[in-house]
């Protein structure tokens, strides 16, 4: 159940507003989900998991609507919760679309949340909780920084939490708990019986920034994301995975070292695409997210 374009989506796609720094890219990119939000017939669109999108006419980047999270001061979840998209499996995926936030949007200040996007794999059942999963990608901004991530939690071995089991064993979790072969340091933390884990990059810079400027929260801008898993040689796993983000045709992250899975799983596909808006202390005032024109993409 793949994402189906109609011939109004498809148009739309072709006059999307395109930066020239990344047109050439795009055009050798094959299409895998596209979605404008200029209706709520979303799951005839392939989205699923009872799909709860919200659409606004407010104020569109393009067309007539766009998709809005609307937060209430404290609410955790906004009004249009999201939904899932099945995507042709593949090791690459690249995530673009547009997004501008509300002139008194807050940050947590906490060093995570908002949850934006997300992408799973084949690994997990299709309606699997993103948190407890082989691995989970992360696209979202933080505290203001443009933010990628990674988790897998259901490879950690518990028996050894804590332990660095990088030259020992494949069997183990990359995103925290277990080592870090690539040299970014994860996270690992208990959850209920469970232990959860993660590892972020962030830019350097604030790229939706409270100040007017080429960077101002308050206005569109053009996000495009990239994450390409690592090889596999000799039943082990190669620290040579992608992870880039482009804000308005600036390269803000950028790493190609990074571990996303060992040679327990070599035929990890990328194969599910997550829309899931989520505050877990709570939105600090009452405010939202527009998105607007979001692409899938993956290279030839």
């Amino acid at each position: 159940m793949y994402g189906k374009m109609t011939a109004a989506a498809i148009a739309c796609l072709l006059m999307a507003p395109v930066l020239p720094g990344i047109a050439a890219a795009a055009e050798q990119e094959k299409l895998l989900y596209s979605e404008d939000f200029e209706d709520d017939q979303f799951a005839g669109r392939g989205w699923y998991d009872s799909p709860r999108i919200e659409i606004t006419d407010r104020d569109a980047k393009s067309g007539k609507h766009c998709c809005i999270w609307s937060w209430q001061k404290g609410q955790v979840l906004p009004g249009g919760k999201g939904g899932r998209v099945e995507i042709e499996p593949g090791e690459s995926v690249i995530l673009s679309y547009w997004v501008k936030h509300s002139p008194n949007w807050q940050w947590t200040g906490r060093g995570y949340h908002p949850h934006e996007f997300l992408f799973m794999t084949d690994l997990d059942p299709k309606t699997w909780g993103p948190a407890s999963t082989h691995l989970t990608l992360y696209v979202e901004a933080v505290d203001g920084r443009a933010m990628m991530g990674l988790q897998d939690s259901r490879n950690i071995d518990v028996s050894r939490i804590g332990q660095d089991l990088t030259a020992i064993t494949e069997n183990r979790a990359v995103a925290g708990g277990n080592g870090d072969s690539d040299g970014y340091k994860g996270d690992h933390y208990k959850a209920g019986e469970d232990y959860r884990n993660g590892k972020t990059f962030k830019s350097e810079i604030i790229a939706f920034s409270d100040e007017p400027g080429p960077y101002y929260k308050g206005d569109w801008h053009l996000v495009k994301a990239r994450f390409k898993l690592n090889s596999i040689t000799g039943g082990k796993g190669v620290n040579d995975g992608e992870i880039q983000y482009w804000q308005d045709g600036k390269l803000l992250i950028d790493r190609h070292d990074v571990l996303f899975r060992t040679g327990v799983h070599p035929q990890m596909k990328i194969d599910q695409f997550l829309m899931l808006p989520y505050i877990g202390p709570g939105a600090k005032d009452d405010q939202w997210i527009m998105i607007d024109d979001l692409r899938i993409t993956r290279e030839p």
